[in-house]
Formats: C-alpha cells, sequence, structure tokens
C-alpha cells in the first residue's frame, strides 16, 4: 500500500486519528507565525481532512484546498457543506495546478514527510506565494521510529531543522524561521510494543 492508497483508506478516521497525534495546538502556531489576515488567500497543501483549513475559513480567508486524496477532499466537502471560501483541488505538491503568484499565505502540516521530495515542495510553495507573502511548515523533527514509515507510509523519518531552513532560504524566501511547536506528535504502533513522541517545529520564510 502506497501513501496515498492510505490516506484513502484512513479519510474518514482521520478527523479521530489526528487528534490522538496531536492537537490544536499546532494549528495555532502556524497561523499565529503567518500573521494570517482576512479578506486573504491561503494554500493548504496535504489539506487532509481539514485541520488547517477550518482554522483558515475561521479567520476570514479564502482556502484552496490541495490534496492528492478524493476520499479526502470528500470529507472536507461533507464538513464544511456549502461554504463559499474554500476551494478544492486534487493536486501534486511538485506541480500545484494554479499561477504563480496566486495565494498570500501556503501553509503545509505534517505534509512534507510524506512527500518525494522536500526542498521541491518548499519551491513550489514559494513559487504560488505574492511577493511579501508567507510560507509556513509544521512537521516533525528527525527521529528514529521506524514503525511510522511502515505502518503510516512516512516517507522521511522527519527533518533536521537546519535541512529546513536552508530549503527555504534555496527558495528564495526571506525572514526564515524554525522554532518549536512546543508540543510532540504521539503515535502508537498497531501491536502496542513501541510509542512514539516526536517534537513538532513551526518553519515559515517571507517571498
Amino acid at each position: 500500500m502506497g501513501c496515498k492508497d492510505y490516506f484513502e483508506k484512513v479519510a474518514t478516521q482521520w478527523d479521530r486519528m489526528r487528534a490522538r497525534f496531536f492537537s490544536e495546538v499546532v494549528r495555532d502556531r502556524a497561523l499565529l507565525m503567518a500573521d494570517v489576515q482576512p479578506g486573504k488567500i491561503a494554500a493548504d497543501l496535504g489539506a487532509g481532512s481539514g485541520f488547517v483549513a477550518e482554522g483558515l475559513l475561521r479567520k476570514g480567508l479564502k482556502v484552496l484546498a490541495f490534496d492528492q486524496s478524493e476520499a479526502m477532499l470528500a470529507v472536507m466537502k461533507k464538513k464544511f457543506g456549502g461554504a463559499e471560501d474554500i476551494e478544492y483541488h486534487i493536486g501534486d505538491s511538485k506541480h500545484l495546478p494554479i499561477p504563480d503568484e496566486t495565494v498570500d499565505y501556503a501553509f503545509a502540516n505534517m505534509y512534507l514527510h510524506h512527500v518525494e521530495s522536500p526542498s521541491q515542495t518548499i519551491r513550489e510553495m514559494a513559487r504560488i506565494t505574492k511577493h511579501t507573502g508567507k510560507v509556513v511548515i509544521t512537521d516533525l523533527d528527525q527521529h528514529s521510529f521506524e514503525f511510522l514509515r511502515v505502518e503510516h507510509h512516512d516517507r522521511w523519518m522527519g527533518f533536521k531543522r537546519d535541512d529546513i531552513k536552508e530549503w527555504l532560504a534555496e527558495a528564495g524566501l526571506k525572514n526564515v524561521s524554525v522554532d518549536c511547536v512546543g508540543e510532540n506528535c504521539c503515535a502508537e504502533s498497531s501491536c502496542g510494543s513501541e510509542r512514539a513522541s516526536v517534537s513538532i517545529f513551526v518553519a515559515s520564510g517571507e517571498k
């Protein structure tokens, strides 16, 4: 089973699963780091069932939600009903189907460790962001919990913060910052023999 197939399978359970992994604190820190303003446009990459999108809508932003899983997008559509300020897109992080400098903010929450090329994904986030806009990433610090790769289909065992800083700078972003969210992502292996607790970082850069 590949990463896409995994998320298709767990889509209807994802809100419950996510709540066990980490709390709304992660979303709050990301939105605070971006200093989001009502009336602006935000992209949510790897939007899943709408964790970040929900916070953005509450703050009065228009949201472009991208995910490779049609099942996840279906869950999100059901959750937000007839909300007019959100668009749903099937999207590959390497080639997002929107023009350059479309959004004021680009978010990726717990998405980078699932993509083939994190640096390319960050470059694509920078491409779609307007001048003076912000790219914000929340993800896992580097870890050694192999069961997360096997059971959750993670491509990357978290990241070194220096690498994240370098990729943001290479994407042409300035005022780069990487900080600790102040919360860990927690998960238990399917057999119950291992339990992971991995610190979460929030990173940002300005176009």
